[in-house]
């Protein structure tokens, strides 16, 4: 039998006035505020204070510092988002100024947060202390030797910064081993999380996949068969639920529409509306980049 053709995921500082920013379509939701993008650091330079403001439902901490200049900048690094202004400048001011760049900011540290996960996920020694994404959260490998198997601190599907994952082997435990062990975990919670979102998004389009299949092809998130086999990259799993809410939903979209055309994409926004932020965060990863092959 031929093969059924398959879809891939993709085909081949001045502050705007309120009028000029746009508007959510009428009837669009927004997504709930997230976990915060910015991490507060233990400690603040004299004089800075720290601040969390809420742009486009993203929950954003920021160092804010006042000087002696006479604009408002902005910077963003490994210490998050920094606000500079004139010593002049009220705090609604100031916020007021952030709300007008929403979109670029939250844009700007979801691509700097990509960044950092493509590193840490690059650096990776398979050894105990370990940090790797997972979900959207950093999570920790730890060796331990009294453990029966593999078992998460937190909530499985939930991370928080800092869980741990429990591996059951020695300190000693040859590197290959440690990513074994490791891989089969997130695959079991890829292929749970992954079944949820699929039955989620299935009955908001009232559509049905013949099955699902988890897979870690070099050149695609995921795809859609003609026969209606959904095949998601396990790897996704690194990824916060946003992400992978966008790659189901995209999929789930081809099951109705077996292109990239206009049609298409109406269905997926109504399943997925602010699936442009996750498509542009997705398009920074190649999934060949990941080192868990």
């Amino acid at each position: 039998m031929p093969v059924p053709p398959q879809l891939a995921l993709f085909p081949d500082t001045a502050f705007p006035h309120p009028a000029q920013r746009p508007t959510p379509l009428a009837g669009q939701a927004r997504l709930p505020a997230t976990e915060s993008l910015t991490i507060r650091p233990q400690t603040l330079p004299s004089g800075v204070q720290w601040h969390y403001i809420t742009l486009d439902g993203h929950t954003i901490g920021y160092q804010l510092k006042r000087s002696r200049r006479r604009t408002v900048g902005l910077t963003i690094n490994d210490s998050g988002l920094t606000v500079s202004v004139p010593a002049w400048v009220k705090l609604n001011q100031t916020e007021q100024a952030l709300q007008h760049k929403a979109a670029w900011i939250v844009r700007k540290l979801q691509e700097y947060k990509a960044r950092r996960e493509q590193l840490a996920l690059n650096t990776l020694r398979w050894q105990d202390g370990d940090c790797l994404p997972y979900m959207g959260a950093s999570i920790q490998l730890t060796l331990d030797p009294s453990a029966q198997q593999a078992s998460f601190s937190g909530q499985a599907l939930a991370p928080r910064n800092s869980d741990r994952l429990h591996l059951p082997l020695p300190l000693s435990a040859d590197s290959r081993r440690v990513q074994e062990l490791t891989q089969a975990w997130l695959q079991q919670q890829a292929a749970h999380w992954f079944a949820q979102r699929l039955e989620h998004y299935q009955q908001m389009a009232g559509l049905n996949a013949r099955r699902l299949r988890l897979a870690a092809p070099a050149k695609r998130w995921g795809s859609c068969s003609s026969d209606g086999t959904i095949m998601l990259n396990w790897r996704l799993i690194h990824f916060e639920p946003a992400i992978i809410d966008y790659v189901v939903a995209h999929e789930v979209a081809h099951l109705q529409e077996m292109n990239h055309g206009p049609r298409f994409w109406a269905l997926v926004e109504a399943l997925y509306p602010d699936f442009m932020h996750a498509r542009n965060q997705l398009r920074q990863h190649d999934p060949g980049t990941l080192p868990l092959l």
